[in-house]
Formats: C-alpha cells, structure tokens, sequence
C-alpha cells in the first residue's frame, strides 16, 4: 500500500481527505492540534500522527522524521493553510497568512521534492485556490498568499523530471472554519472539495478547480474589468 502524507489534517479539507483516502494508502497524518489529528486518525482506522507546525524553524526535520517513520512516502499533500477577513490590513493577520500559507508551505513543498528526488518519483499536491486569480480588497494577504502556492508549484512542475508530479488545487469557496459565516454562492462541503481532490490525483492533473465548475469562474475572472473584480473580494 502507498504512503501518504496530509500536512493540515486536522479539520477542513485535510481531514476530509484524510478519510478520502484511506483504505487506498497507508497514511501520514500532520497538524498543529495533535488532539484532533488523533481523532482523525482514529476515525480513519489508524494513522501516523506527528505534530507539525509549518511556520516553525523544525517543520522540515519534523516532516523528515515523519516519512522515516514511515518507511517513505509517494505522495504529500499540503493543505495547511488559514484565512481571514481583515479589511482593516491588521498586522498580525496578515503576517500569519503569509508565513503559514507563504512560509510555511514552501517549507513542505521543498522537503516533499527533495525526498521525491531521491527516491525516485513521488506526487506534491498544493492547496491553492481560485483566490489565487484575483486580489482581495478585504483578504490581501490571502489571494497573494494563493497566487504565491500556485506559482511555486508551477516552478517545481517545470524543474521536475517526470518522475516528480506536481499538482495545484484550486478550489472555490468551502465550508471550512475559515470561512465566514454568511451565504456563499457554490459552496461546497469539504467531502465534495475533497472528493474532487483524489479524483485529481488519480488522473495526475497539473491544475485541478474544484469543484470543475470554478475553471469557468476562472476564465470569467480573467477578464472581468477591474472596475467589477475590485468588488468580488
């Protein structure tokens, strides 16, 4: 059974893909809140479970000592991310974004490859998100941050052989506990967004929308006049 690690899988997205995928890989499971990775593990029937923060100086050699623990890994995915509405441009808010979802997963991301390249092949996946297209107003350092995670893995898919996959995951708005709490036009659930997600990895995509009805948000996006995009965010 192939490895897998999920960094970020201890609610939203990574927890659901953490019960996604089980059965299929044996897995890795990594997060700040080690008690509810613990309980994640147990509702998946059994799991590795390490602590991980991204933004700590030891997030690497913690992801290091995880994979080991393992015995390797064949794919990663990095879904730690956070998100908050901060029209006011408070510092403290947009210095966490960016070092957790900046930072932080650059930090994974390049401990993921360097393992993939010495052992022969592997597959990163990043959590990005169609945020990642057009700059907030009210979330600046959460649209740059995304962009920021899909240009990366965009760099690491150009200087990878074959043998490294490299997939970004885009989604649009999820029910998640960084979401705001007023109605979002297509919002889905995390199982959905996570239902998505494997069927991704299956096919190996380089950019996956989830759900696939955002590729089309995407597009409208692209060249929507600024007067309009200015007040999406």
């Amino acid at each position: 059974m192939p490895n897998t690690i999920i960094v970020g899988a201890s609610s939203g997205i990574g927890r659901s893909l953490a019960r996604e995928l089980a059965g299929e890989y044996d897995l890795g499971l990594a997060a700040r809140r080690t008690d509810r990775l613990t309980a994640v593990g147990e509702d998946v029937g059994g799991a590795h479970v390490a602590r991980i923060d991204v933004t700590a100086d030891d997030a690497r050699e913690r992801f290091d000592d995880l994979v080991d623990s393992m015995g390797g890994v064949d794919l990663v995915v990095v879904s730690s991310g956070v998100g908050r509405h901060n029209p006011g441009l408070e510092w403290a808010d947009e210095r966490d974004t960016v070092d957790v979802n900046a930072r932080g997963f650059t930090a994974i991301a390049t401990a993921a490859v360097e393992r993939f390249e010495r052992s022969g092949g592997g597959h990163l996946v990043g959590i990005s998100s169609v945020a990642a297209e057009i700059g907030s107003p009210t979330m600046p350092a959460y649209s740059a941050s995304k962009a920021y995670v899909s240009r990366y893995l965009e760099g690491l898919r150009y200087r990878s052989d074959d043998d490294v996959v490299v997939t970004d995951v885009r989604p649009g708005y999820v029910d998640t506990p960084m979401s705001p709490e007023t109605d979002r036009f297509w919002e889905c659930s995390p199982e959905t967004a996570a239902r998505g997600i494997v069927r991704a990895i299956a096919k190996e995509k380089e950019v996956a929308y989830v759900p696939r009805r955002w590729w089309l948000v995407s597009k409208l996006l692209a060249v929507l006049p600024d007067r309009y995009r200015a007040n999406l965010g």
